[in-house]
């Protein structure tokens, strides 16, 4: 027993108490890694400025005539941005287009109305609209196949994709196939 005692006595003065945290380094390395994240966020909006100025030559956006006529569909759901047709990760973000947001669609026989609380507001005219189709992604925004309502519209000689979601996916063939009729008849009557 007087050995299992010494053991016990000479372990407990060996043991040491843990280091004390070095404080300065750590505040150090916490400086650091804020300092590199804001330098890594100003480089993330500088590429959004720049792209934007590189796509200062589309015209600002069209806006909803004051009497657009009955609606044919209504929409709510959300807005996941435009980009150049065919071209699925080339986001457009001049005049507000790459903001991701809630969104109101309207289609009228003068074109379809996009409303989006808390972005600017824009109006395809029935003679811009190309095409409608159901895809899997657009820009940073990737879904299930067909999960995605992509409208092919003309703005200022470029194509561009807009890219939409319902709240009640159900609706995207409904809209899909109204969109191409309303798109035909406009180019049967050209």
């Amino acid at each position: 027993m007087t050995s299992l005692t010494t053991i016990a006595a000479q372990y407990t003065a060996e043991q040491k108490s843990a280091e004390v945290t070095d404080w300065a380094a750590r505040i150090g390395w916490v400086v650091g890694l804020l300092i590199l994240i804001a330098f890594v966020y100003w480089l993330m909006r500088q590429g959004w400025k720049w792209r934007g100025s590189l796509q200062s030559g589309l015209p600002e956006l069209p806006t909803a005539p004051r009497d657009p006529g009955e609606p044919r569909l209504t929409m709510t759901g959300r807005y996941h941005g435009s980009t150049t047709a065919g071209q699925w990760l080339d986001r457009i973000v001049a005049h507000g287009l790459g903001v991701r947001s809630r969104t109101e669609l309207t289609l009228t026989d003068a074109g379809l109305d996009v409303v989006r609380p808390g972005a600017a507001d824009f109006f395809v005219p029935r003679d811009a609209l190309r095409e409608a189709r159901l895809d899997k992604g657009i820009a940073g925004k990737v879904l299930a196949e067909g999960g995605l309502l992509v409208v092919t519209w003309e703005h200022g000689g470029t194509l561009v994709d807009s890219g939409f979601r319902s709240d009640r996916a159900a609706e995207h063939n409904d809209w899909v196939t109204t969109l191409n009729h309303l798109i035909n008849t406009t180019e049967g009557a050209r």
